[in-house]
């Protein structure tokens, strides 16, 4: 698929998955909405005393856990339709909250892996490496770790296995079969739609918190389903 294609195809494919994106926007404002009190209740909890003080911090940490299962659920199932995807499926993927908590905690392992070697290997180089040498290789690594997380990403929706997704070698050279350039131009073009939609939501949410934390919740989960959609799309070439 061309790269136009598949920002297109991503583009619309929330839309075609009315039930999923309904329930997960209900999820994402909750998530928003919570979030943003969550910070102000732990604040007020600090500059109190007592039993108030104990009280205003257990709310927070209620708060903190519900906001982070909500994310775990939206983040779970954007691995899923990364896996639809790749099989260019043009369904949603179900509702399963055990499959896709079970999704986030595998991602969170695989991004800290992706991005904690080459942190080593900067950190390790340094010791004998100039500084605008290490400056240059330090670029190099962390783009091509990046890269190679949005592969094992892809390797893992499809198979499901955490062993896949962490072959950094095979996650790497995927890079070159979906195409460097054809990765990095579609990377671009959904960054630069994520943040016209966020800079458009700060406007609004200028104007009012509440509206802003609302659609900031919706918006999140559409780019969920845009980004997952295209990952998968590309992927769905190598």
């Amino acid at each position: 698929m061309s790269v136009s294609d598949i920002i297109s195809d991503a583009l619309a494919y929330p839309f075609q998955n009315i039930k999923a994106l309904v329930i997960f926007m209900v999820l994402g404002i909750i998530a928003a909405i919570v979030g943003g009190t969550t910070i102000i209740t732990i604040a007020t909890s600090f500059s109190t005393v007592g039993f108030s003080s104990f009280a205003l911090g257990g709310v927070g940490i209620i708060e903190m856990i519900i906001f982070i299962l909500v994310l775990f659920l939206i983040e779970g199932y954007g691995l899923d339709i990364v896996k639809f995807g790749i099989e260019r499926r043009a369904d949603g993927p179900g509702i399963d909250f055990t499959r896709q908590i079970s999704n986030a905690i595998k991602l969170i392992v695989v991004t800290v892996v992706y991005y904690v070697i080459p942190v080593v290997i900067i950190f390790i180089l340094q010791l004998f490496l100039k500084d605008w040498i290490m400056t240059i290789i330090s670029i190099i690594l962390v783009i091509l770790f990046a890269l190679a997380n949005f592969m094992a990403r892809c390797r893992l929706a499809k198979s499901d296995d955490l062993g896949d997704a962490l072959a950094i070698g095979e996650a790497i050279a995927d890079i070159s079969r979906v195409g460097l350039g054809k990765l990095l131009a579609t990377v671009v073009l959904v960054v630069i739609i994520a943040i016209i939609i966020v800079v458009l939501i700060g406007i609004i949410g200028g104007i009012n918190d509440t509206v802003g934390d609302i659609l900031f919740g919706i918006f999140l989960v559409y780019l969920v389903f845009l980004y997952n959609r295209a990952i998968g799309l590309l992927y769905s070439d190598a």
